[in-house]
């Protein structure tokens, strides 16, 4: 990747993360530390040029689709949608606040959003079902999914499912961030080797470090490239709470909320 170009996904993660604490500074009960730990893998598919998507004909029939199965983590992509023109970003100051179309679990009244998934672990069935019409039309569907959302039993029918019916493209990315609601996923189930388990089912697997933009941008990049017939994995090894001390190193941080005094104590260390 070209250093200017690095330069300027990187300047664009650390702005995501400064409006995603914003936002949890109006609305504390968005899911701050799922939201920063997909920072980087937003900024790549959007910035980086990965999804093609039209902001001013959000349902392009051409478009790539982008599938969030993890939907409380994915706060942080509001200020990408407002950035590109998809809504106004006036109302990045009205999540969750009455009126607002923006609220703590995204769903379809957002401009950009494909599916409502408030419940885990249906987001890959549903992306299977968009692969198979897409298929021959040559269109990508991509699809986002947490590492404890890999406990439910629906996700590995879908992997079984994608394997048998030659989804070559279809691409799910894992926010394997290690740490579910309340514990580390490997306490809870421990589903490593995950990129041998992926393999054994068919699927091409990728590990990559889910914070360095330009190797997951290129791993993408050759992902949505690869025209096989082999379903394709990401792994993006994340830390839960990027970005903010205070969070990262808290086994707990998925269901906490900062108070105004952590809030700003976690600007000063993203300027």
């Amino acid at each position: 990747m070209k250093p200017e170009i690095l330069d300027f996904l990187t300047k664009k993660a650390l702005w995501v993360r400064r409006e995603t604490i914003k936002i949890h500074g109006i609305a504390p009960e968005t899911r701050l530390a799922s939201s920063l730990s997909d920072v980087e893998i937003f900024v790549s598919l959007y910035y980086g040029k990965i999804l093609n998507f039209n902001p001013k004909k959000p349902k392009w029939l051409g478009r790539d689709r982008f599938i969030i199965s993890k939907a409380h983590g994915a706060i942080s992509l509001y200020p990408i949608l407002a950035d590109f023109g998809f809504f106004e970003k006036s109302e990045l100051t009205r999540v969750c606040q009455k009126g607002s179309f923006l609220g703590g679990i995204p769903d379809t009244q957002i401009s950009g959003f494909e599916t409502v998934n408030g419940a885990l672990g249906h987001g890959l069935g549903v992306a299977c079902g968009s692969a198979i019409v897409l298929k021959s039309k040559g269109l990508k569907v991509f699809v986002l999914m947490g590492d404890g959302e890999l406990f439910e039993g629906a996700v590995w029918e879908a992997v079984m499912f994608a394997f048998q019916h030659k989804l070559g493209n279809l691409v799910l990315i894992i926010d394997n961030n290690k740490i579910s609601m309340l514990d580390y996923c490997k306490n809870i189930i421990n589903l490593d080797p995950l990129e041998k388990k992926f393999q054994a089912f068919g699927w091409k697997a990728v590990v990559v470090d889910g914070h360095n933009i330009d190797k997951l941008a290129n791993s993408l990049k050759d992902l949505k490239a690869d025209n096989s017939d082999y379903p394709k994995v990401l792994i993006a090894n994340t830390v839960k709470g990027k970005g903010v001390s205070q969070l990262e190193n808290d086994v707990l941080c998925h269901v906490k909320s900062l108070n105004k005094e952590e809030i700003a104590r976690a600007m000063e260390e993203l300027k």
